[in-house]
């Protein structure tokens, strides 16, 4: 089976609790709990991104051992906006590898084919009052969405986008995202980057063909969300 979920936010590693927040009282408890009651180790997961409030990526060491050990399950992890330790492929990798953490992988420019799914994604971005600086962020995340839906289109599955931030929020709509998601024939994308009271106007639901979903942590009781 394949499930998604995003912005876990864990904070083993520094002092950054999120129970701080309405609504993530005992969040890591509730999130495990869900998570291991559902998925087992054959199923696979898509984290939408913010894992860790890390600054550093050695300092991510106690967020992924809990990802890797606590959870059941496959992990594919894409980066979002908090990321702030993301690095290089081989960075990650190296890093993934040296700390044998066996179940984690990390969707960056590839695609992965999981139950007739090519998974594919990236960060995203969003543009605020128009910035020139947030369009040139954002054709740069739309390079990146297209290199990955190239990949998945050659692993021959249904592709389906996981991407941090929410393509269309409200009147804003990312259009270099969404006319990549259209030129490749993508009918679900799951979202997450929402929390508190910015959930309210989250689109889950079919806009011009595409069914997006929000599935960041909160927005979904932390309970991750099944695609197949």
């Amino acid at each position: 089976m394949l499930y998604t979920i995003g912005d876990l936010h864990l904070s083993f590693g520094c002092d950054k609790p999120m129970d701080i927040f309405s609504g993530w009282t005992n969040y890591i408890e509730r999130l495990k709990t869900n998570w291991n009651r559902k998925i087992s180790n054959s199923d696979t997961v898509v984290l939408l991104g913010d894992h860790s409030w890390a600054l550093k990526l050695s300092d991510c060491k106690k967020d992924f051992e809990f990802i890797d050990k606590e959870l059941n399950g496959k992990k594919i992890l894409i980066k979002g906006n908090h990321d702030l330790w993301w690095s290089t492929a081989k960075k990650l990798d190296d890093f993934i590898s040296d700390n044998g953490f066996s179940s984690i992988s990390f969707l960056f420019n590839n695609a992965y084919l999981v139950e007739g799914i090519s998974i594919c994604g990236t960060r995203g971005w969003i543009r605020e009052n128009g910035e020139p600086a947030d369009l040139k962020v954002l054709n740069r995340e739309a390079g990146r969405i297209e290199m990955s839906l190239k990949a998945g289109a050659k692993l021959g599955g249904e592709l389906v986008a996981f991407i941090h931030y929410p393509p269309i929020y409200g009147t804003e709509e990312n259009a270099p995202i969404i006319e990549m998601l259209h030129k490749y024939g993508v009918k679900r994308c799951y979202y997450g980057h929402l929390h508190g009271s910015s959930i309210n106007g989250a689109l889950n639901g079919e806009r011009s063909g595409i069914n997006y979903k929000l599935v960041s942590a909160d927005g979904v009781g932390f309970d991750p969300v099944k695609i197949n």
